[in-house]
C-alpha cells in the first residue's frame, strides 16, 4: 500500500539532494527526501569547505539547507530505499518500512569512503581507525597518526591532523599527489607532515587501540613498522547505488550514467552529485547539478 504520493522524491540528503529538493519545492512541487543515515552526507565531516563561498563548514551548510527545506514544507523521511520501480507512468519507491509514489525521482545518494581492505581495519574501527579528522583529531593530541591517500581529501585531513598530532605520516601508493596545488604546497611546508611515497598499508594492529601499522615500500618490497595511535584512510569513494534499477547504466566504478540533462536511461529518474558518473567532486558543481536537475523536472512535470 502506498504511504504517500509526491511530485518528486529525492533520494539522499547530502548537499546536492537537499538543494535539488529545495529548488523544486520553491517552484510549487510536492517534494519528499529519503535518507538512510544522517543528513548532510560526507560534507558534514568537513570544517573548512573549499570553493563554496558563504559556507562556514559542512555542518553549517547542510543544516541551513535542511532548515530551509523544512520551512518549505518538504517531507524528510528517515528510511533506507531498497528499490525503485516504474508503476503506471509514475514510480514506486520502496523502503524497509513503506512504499511511496512519485511522478519523478532524483537519485542523490552520494558515495561512501572506500576501505583499505587490510587486516585490522574493521577490528579497530572506532578504536584508532577513523574516517573524520575534523571530528576525531583532538583525540590524537601529541600522538603519531597515519593518513592514507593522495587526493584533496587526504591532504586536507592531514593538514587538520597536523594541528593536533606530533607527526602525521602521509602514506601514498604513488609518486605524486592528485590533489590541488595549494593543498600540495601547504602539505610540503608543514613540518609535522612526513610524506611516504610509493608505499601501501598492509596491516593495522594493536591491543585495545591502534598501536602500529605495517607499510610496504613498492620500490624494494621492504616492510616497515610505524608506531601510531590513529589511521585515517582517504583512498577514494564508491557510489551508494545498489538500490538503483538495473535498467540504469553504470560506469566501471558503479556510478550512474546520465545524459547532459542529468537524466538516466530510465526516463523520469535523474542522478546528481557523487553517485553520478562524471561528477567533478566539487561542491559548487553539486549545487549546479541540483539546480539543473530541478529545473528540468519542473519543466517536464508542467508539460505533462
Amino acid at each position: 500500500m502506498i504511504q504517500q504520493t509526491y511530485d518528486l522524491i529525492v533520494i539522499g540528503e547530502g548537499v546536492s539532494g537537499l538543494a535539488c529538493a529545495g529548488h523544486a519545492a520553491r517552484a510549487g512541487l510536492r517534494v519528499a527526501t529519503l535518507e538512510s543515515s544522517l543528513f548532510g552526507g560526507l560534507v558534514i565531516n568537513v570544517n573548512e569547505l573549499d570553493g563554496y563561498p558563504g559556507a562556514e563548514s559542512g555542518t553549517n551548510l547542510a543544516s541551513e539547507l535542511m532548515q530551509a527545506n523544512a520551512e518549505a514544507g518538504i517531507a524528510s523521511i528517515q528510511e533506507e530505499v531498497t528499490a525503485i520501480r516504474r508503476d503506471d507512468g509514475a514510480f514506486e519507491i520502496a523502503t524497509g518500512a513503506a512504499r511511496y509514489a512519485a511522478r519523478s525521482v532524483v537519485i542523490a545518494s552520494g558515495a561512501r569512503l572506500k576501505r583499505l581492505g587490510v587486516p585490522g581495519e574493521d577490528e579497530f574501527e572506532g578504536r584508532g581507525v577513523s574516517r573524520c579528522a575534523d571530528c576525531d583529531g583532538p583525540m590524537f593530541q601529541n600522538e603519531d597518526v597515519i593518513v592514507v591517500g593522495g587526493g584533496d581529501s587526504a591532504l586536507q585531513e592531514a593538514l587538520v591532523l597536523a594541528k593536533f598530532s606530533r607527526k602525521v605520516h602521509l602514506v601514498h601508493r604513488g609518486g605524486r599527489f592528485r590533489a590541488q596545488r595549494h593543498f600540495v604546497e601547504r602539505v610540503g611546508t608543514t613540518p609535522r607532515i612526513s610524506i611516504m611515497w610509493n608505499t601501501m598499508v598492509e596491516v593495522i594492529s594493536g591491543g585495545k587501540m591502534v598501536e602500529r601499522v605495517h607499510v610496504k615500500h613498492a620500490g624494494d618490497g621492504r616492510v616497515e613498522e610505524l608506531s601510531c595511535a590513529g589511521v585515517f584512510a582517504y583512498v577514494g569513494l564508491e557510489p551508494n547505488a545498489a538500490f538503483a534499477p538495473s535498467a540504469i547504466a553504470r560506469d566501471a566504478g558503479g556510478h550512474l550514467v546520465t545524459n547532459e540533462a542529468l537524466e538516466t536511461a530510465m526516463a523520469g529518474v535523474w542522478a546528481i552529485g557523487a553517485v553520478r558518473a562524471g561528477y567533478s567532486g566539487l561542491l559548487r558543481d553539486a549545487a549546479a547539478e541540483a539546480r539543473n536537475a530541478a529545473e528540468g523536472i519542473i519543466k517536464r512535470l508542467r508539460l505533462d
